[in-house]
């Protein structure tokens, strides 16, 4: 939940590729319900076409003109759920919401409810009848993680308390859709000391130099990186950015940024771990 604040704060989407049946559709709903905030889940499947997310221009016999049906991505919180298993043209609708707050339907551009949240969810471990993201839409998400199985404690919990349907049903609206904008804009202003602004661009370079890697981080994954040190730290109390909040958000926001030109068994965010404990860290 805390990393989904910070990708929330710092304007950003989540990509959340886990197992089914741990949470991610909870974690959505919860986020939405904590703040507030208008909720609409989509299930991707093969058949869905860029309308049925968009929406669609009906002709208004009375009127004799078209009025803009707005579809569910109209919502502050779009639960994009099993992304992969749309067509390409499908996963392309999202790119200009996920970028510019709007969508364009008949070379008309509406904008999206503000704040604007996509959480998108895939299983990492199905591909039959999947169509993986294309890297220019994974650049798209700020952050992605991974939710894993809970504790053995956390899941006592959860089944004494009835199941997390009557959680839900107890939650109550913490802060209001101003007060969040008005925590956006805290987030954008915490100072970052030129230094550790070079801190992030070091990183980077480090992933576009590496002979391991195929695609290192863009510079919009770089600006990723800078929202998300800035909403981890307001997150955390603080007013500035230390080194210590930019290695803890590069996992999540340049994990899925990267491609490795042979994996052998490391993984990318394995690579990234060990990227860090070679570039200096300002003090």
């Amino acid at each position: 939940m805390r990393l989904a604040v910070v990708a929330l704060l710092a304007r950003g989407h989540l990509l959340i590729e886990d197992v089914p049946g741990v949470g991610k559709t909870t974690l959505a709903q919860t986020l939405a319900a904590a703040l507030g905030l208008s909720f609409q889940r989509i299930q991707f499947t093969s058949d869905l076409l860029p309308s049925d997310i968009i929406g669609v221009s009906v002709f208004k016999r009375h009127e004799s003109e078209f009025e803009f049906q707005p579809g569910p991505l109209f919502a502050h919180i779009v639960l994009a759920d099993e992304i992969n298993r749309a067509t390409p043209k499908t996963q392309s609708a999202l790119l200009e919401a996920m970028s510019e707050g709007t969508v364009s339907v008949d070379r008309q551009r509406y904008l999206l409810p503000r704040p604007f949240l996509v959480l998108a969810t895939q299983n990492p471990l199905e591909h039959q009848g999947t169509f993986p993201l294309p890297e220019s839409q994974l650049d798209r998400f700020a952050m992605s993680l991974q939710i894993g199985y809970p504790s053995r404690e956390h899941e006592r919990e959860l089944l004494l308390s009835g199941g997390v349907e009557e959680v839900m049903r107890q939650l109550e609206p913490l802060l209001d859709r101003e007060t969040l904008e008005g925590l956006q804009g805290l987030a954008a202003g915490v100072h970052v000391e030129a230094k550790v602004a070079d801190y992030m661009i070091d990183i980077a370079q480090a992933t576009r130099r590496g002979a391991e890697f195929t695609l290192g981080v863009s510079t919009r994954g770089v600006q990723a990186l800078y929202r998300a040190a800035q909403a981890y730290a307001l997150v955390d109390g603080r007013r500035f950015v230390t080194p210590d909040d930019v290695q803890l958000v590069v996992p999540h926001v340049l994990g899925h940024r990267i491609l490795m030109r042979d994996d052998s068994g490391a993984t990318a965010r394995r690579r990234l771990a060990e990227l860090l404990e070679t570039i200096p860290v300002p003090t």
